[in-house]
């Protein structure tokens, strides 16, 4: 018999918001920093002189051929050692599981939404940026200041997916102790041997995010659509 109660009252209903709580701080903040750094990336990638768009292609790639998982291992276990004694002493004392997360989940998600923003940038007119050269604007200015806007507005689906994609991913920093939603689920199934009621919470909070994300992308491509050149 599935026990509603359990989640709506109780220890087991506090773990799970918890839970939720901390997979959406950290979509937020991944989302944060990988947005600018995939901009970055995806202009690194179109930049006239050959050994930046050598530099972002290899981080594009380099990034790609390697699974989400081994770039969280990498961030948790490894990259750590690597650090100065001082640095690494005040990692460990403070939430070294939720920072490891966080940067593994922004470098991945970055080149993904790098490739998508290279395409929207692709599919802006070529007289666009044309025209901001002939108006005496560098490669960054008319980037900034012509394509830019209007790549984004056309970046916007592809984006969403990716935003889509990083919140389910956050899933996977159960795996190093981060306390989000399914590692709280995991936690209240060993707790209360009641695991349809935890996973369900968790299966709904994961769709219900979702779709307010698509709702949310559907409000932007219509108040902002992609203006036609």
């Amino acid at each position: 018999m599935f026990d509603a109660d359990l989640l709506l009252h109780g220890q087991y209903h506090d773990w799970l918001l918890h839970g939720l709580a901390v997979s959406l701080k950290l979509t937020g903040l991944v989302f944060v920093l990988a947005l600018p750094l995939a901009v970055l990336v995806a202009l690194l990638r179109l930049a006239p002189v050959a050994p930046l768009r050598a530099a972002g292609w290899f981080y594009v790639e380099g990034i790609r051929g390697v699974p989400l998982l081994a770039h969280l291992l990498f961030w948790y276990f490894g990259a750590p050692e690597l650090l100065p004694d001082g640095p690494k002493e005040w990692l460990y004392a403070h939430d070294v599981e939720f920072a490891s997360a966080a940067v593994a989940l922004t470098l991945y998600t970055a080149a993904y939404m790098a490739e998508d923003i290279r395409s929207g940038i692709r599919a802006v007119p070529a007289v666009q940026f044309e025209a901001g050269r002939s108006l005496g604007f560098g490669f960054l200015a008319t980037m900034r200041l012509v394509v830019l806007p209007q790549a984004l507005r056309i970046t916007v689906p592809p984006l969403l997916s990716q935003t889509l994609n990083l919140w389910k991913d956050t899933s996977i920093a159960t795996v190093v102790g981060v306390g989000e939603l399914m590692y709280q689920a995991a936690r209240v199934e060993s707790a209360s041997f009641r695991s349809l009621e935890a996973f369900a919470f968790a299966s709904a909070a994961y769709l219900t995010v979702s779709l307010v994300l698509t709702a949310l992308a559907a409000v932007v491509q219509r108040r902002w659509p992609a203006r036609q050149a």
